[in-house]
Order: C-alpha cells, then sequence, then structure tokens
C-alpha cells in the first residue's frame, strides 16, 4: 500500500491561527485569507525555540522543589513545606488522595513532560523514523496533561482560602509556588513552540 501524499505533495498548507487550509502558492509573507496570519509551512526555528523554552523551565524546576511552596502556622507551630514535604503532610494529615494527585502533578506530570519533549526534539532533529505515530499521540497527551500542571498552585490558594473557615491558623504562599507556576507556564510554551509536524519531516522545514 502506497502512502498517502503530504500536504506539500498537494501544494497545500494550513493557518498555524485558524486552522485553514489554503493553496501554498510559495510566495514570501502570503497572509491567511481568513484571519490574515503569515502562512509557514513549519514553525519558525521550532526547534531552538523548544529546548531553549525546555531548558528554562528545567532550570525554574529545581528551586521549585528545593525552595518551600508554603508557610502553615497553627498554635505557634510554623511550618515550611516544599512540594515533597506538601505532599507528606498532606497524606500524614489524612488527605492521601490529595497528596497522591499532588505529586502526580507536580512531580510525575513536570518529570515526563520534560522527558517526552526531550524526547521528541531529539528524534525529530535526527529524522528518526521510529514510532512516528506514537510519538505524535504523546505531543497530543503532553499538550493534554500541561494544563493540569498547575494543580499545585490551585491548592496553595485553596489552602489560604481555608484560612477564612479556620481550619488552618495562617497559610501563606512562598517562593517555591513562583518558580513552580514559571515551570509550567514554560512548558506550556515549549510544547506550543514544537511543531509536531517535524516528526514526520524532520529538520528540512526548520527554518
Amino acid at each position: 500500500m502506497s502512502a498517502l501524499p503530504r500536504a506539500s505533495e498537494l501544494g497545500l498548507i494550513g493557518c498555524h491561527v485558524c486552522g485553514l487550509v489554503c493553496r501554498d502558492i510559495r510566495v514570501p509573507n502570503t497572509a491567511c485569507p481568513r484571519c490574515g496570519s503569515a502562512l509557514h509551512r513549519r514553525k519558525s526555528a521550532s526547534y531552538t525555540r523548544t529546548w531553549a523554552l525546555l531548558i528554562a523551565a528545567f532550570l525554574f524546576y529545581l528551586p521549585a522543589n528545593l525552595l518551600p511552596i508554603t508557610r502553615t502556622a497553627s498554635l505557634g507551630d510554623v511550618d515550611d513545606n516544599t512540594i515533597l514535604t506538601g505532599v507528606v503532610e498532606l497524606w500524614v494529615k489524612g488527605s492521601p488522595y490529595l497528596a497522591v494527585i499532588v505529586f502526580t502533578a507536580s512531580i510525575v506530570v513536570p518529570m515526563l513532560k520534560f522527558f517526552a519533549l526531550g524526547l521528541l526534539l531529539i528524534s525529530s532533529r535526527r529524522r528518526s523514523e521510529w514510532a512516528q505515530r506514537q510519538r505524535s499521540k504523546l505531543f497530543r497527551l503532553v499538550e493534554f496533561i500541561g494544563y493540569w500542571s498547575m494543580l499545585d498552585v490551585f491548592v496553595v490558594a485553596l489552602l489560604t482560602a481555608l484560612v477564612q473557615f479556620g481550619f488552618f491558623s495562617q497559610v501563606e504562599p512562598l517562593p517555591g509556588v513562583v518558580f513552580f507556576g514559571l515551570t509550567v507556564v514554560l512548558t506550556m510554551f515549549a510544547s506550543m513552540a514544537f511543531d509536531p509536524r517535524l516528526i514526520w519531516d524532520g529538520r528540512e522545514f526548520d527554518d
């Protein structure tokens, strides 16, 4: 069975903004007739921008785990918790399900995103034909789970709000939350900068 033709072979190009499929007239600075955005066969400098964002996210992820994210004070007892100690605290205080959710969203998901995006970048740059369909599905999964990575920040906000109901004497967010939020945002930007079509046609269109 012969391979299906690609859009470039059919003289077609898709708009990155609205998704409209247009005729590729191969003229510089061609605009989409629907939304007016510039048309590109591939995202410009996708590898470079994705690597830069991914490395920056990893650098922010280190202090996000080393610095405390919350300070809780109850009956004169003051505790500064990092992500891991916060997970342990939730487990000990009788919230194992919430502890598992926070651990998954704050530790497992970011590490999997670093690994997955790194794998996609390296394999695509090498123009590997290994598991192309599966790698495309992996990229869609990375995009989907990326929006749930802010859960740890939401938990901090929730704990702060619980002060009003008397469950805690005081809850204060600390700098670790900022670094973790930056990590999540940068990994989301990294997945947006990566062009998944490079999985299929390699580096020849990365201009």
